[in-house]
């Protein structure tokens, strides 16, 4: 019989990143990576200074607490034009450390859009009249790129995850190879219908001896729990326990349809250590929904918790998560807890 999900704790500072200070974050700071070594952890923040454009930005921060973050720069570390549009955007970064190198998953969209938040949902959302764009929906696709750096601070675009004829984003790297290859959750838009084994956005995976060249995505499981509705994705990178990989995933409920009222929540996974398409175990509960002020009422999307960063530390898991896609949070809980969940269902 499935047990209880064990309670992720509020740091009672929350949201422990805020926007403003630079003009390139004054409007929204949300989705970090975040990465824990020698006492130090280093987040890597989405940011915007404004919605009309929404053009965003990735920003560093450091902290020895995990709580105090302060940036390392007053400039952002990657922007939309190094990788090749200064009216585009890059969004929502995942880190992992591979054999001694850093590697960071971004999104990234060629022509930023114009957001206009409701205050009830998904906010209404326009593709930009930019020289050089067509407006078609089908040449400004989300495709996610790779960063590589060798030392967290200074990062070069090292290739592509996904083509661009595929809107694809969740794409979160393995924090090691699995039988000698380079794997990586992915979550495609189009491969939805009967030929795919989904009706709706999910999670896929694909593998890489070079991490450019990639295999054709193998599907690890469906949305059909009350709270995925409307899509499913990974969230943090996975982490390795020895029942198998624990996966962290967000699903996204459709509360109405009409004003894109939705619900972010948070539930888990265990995949097999070696076929990380063989889904072990799922619980059916939530690990995290909203519940506090700052997870129902922000900027952008109401009712949003979205964790994209998770590091464990003295067996504690940290998880650093967007809410309302307005500001950053950090609950922490005991991974041994989580464990047991899962593997209770």
């Amino acid at each position: 019989m499935e047990s209880p999900p064990p309670r992720v704790e509020r740091h009672p500072g929350n949201p422990i990143v805020q926007p403003g200070k630079y003009p390139w974050r004054m409007a929204t700071v949300f989705n970090p990576a975040v990465h824990y070594e020698d006492g130090v952890f280093t987040m890597f923040e989405r940011a915007a200074g404004q919605l009309r454009p929404f053009i965003c930005y990735i920003g560093m921060l450091r902290s020895t607490d995990g709580v105090n973050f302060e940036h390392v720069s007053d400039e952002p570390i990657w922007t939309p034009e190094m990788t090749g549009s200064a009216v585009g955007s890059v969004q929502d970064p995942r880190i992992a450390k591979i054999e001694g190198t850093y590697y960071m998953t971004y999104a990234y969209r060629p022509f930023a859009w114009e957001s206009h938040p409701t205050g009830i949902g998904v906010p209404q959302s326009y593709e930009p009249k930019v020289e050089g764009f067509s407006g078609d929906p089908n040449e400004n696709m989300t495709r996610t790129g790779i960063l590589k750096s060798d030392n967290l601070r200074d990062w070069e675009h090292f290739s592509w995850a996904t083509p661009k004829e595929l809107d694809d984003r969740d794409v979160i790297l393995f924090p090691e190879k699995i039988n000698g290859r380079f794997a990586a959750f992915r979550r495609p838009l189009q491969l939805v219908g009967d030929d795919h084994g989904t009706d709706r956005p999910t999670i896929w995976i694909s593998y890489s001896d070079d991490l450019v060249d990639w295999s054709e995505p193998e599907l690890v499981d469906a949305p059909k729990l009350w709270w995925e509705s409307g899509r499913m994705g990974a969230s943090t990178p996975p982490i390795k326990t020895e029942h198998g990989w624990l996966l962290l995933h967000h699903g996204v409920d459709i509360e109405d349809a009409e004003t894109k009222r939705v619900v972010y929540r948070l539930g888990a996974m265990m995949l097999d250590a070696d076929d990380p398409t063989k889904v072990l175990k799922r619980p059916e509960g939530v690990l995290m929904e909203p519940e506090e002020y700052y997870e129902k009422f922000g900027l952008y999307i109401p009712y949003t918790v979205f964790p994209t960063g998770a590091v464990v530390v003295d067996g504690i898991l940290h998880l650093y998560y967007g809410v309302c896609d307005t500001a950053i949070a950090l609950g922490t809980v005991p991974l041994e807890q989580v464990v047991d969940w899962v593997m209770s269902a």
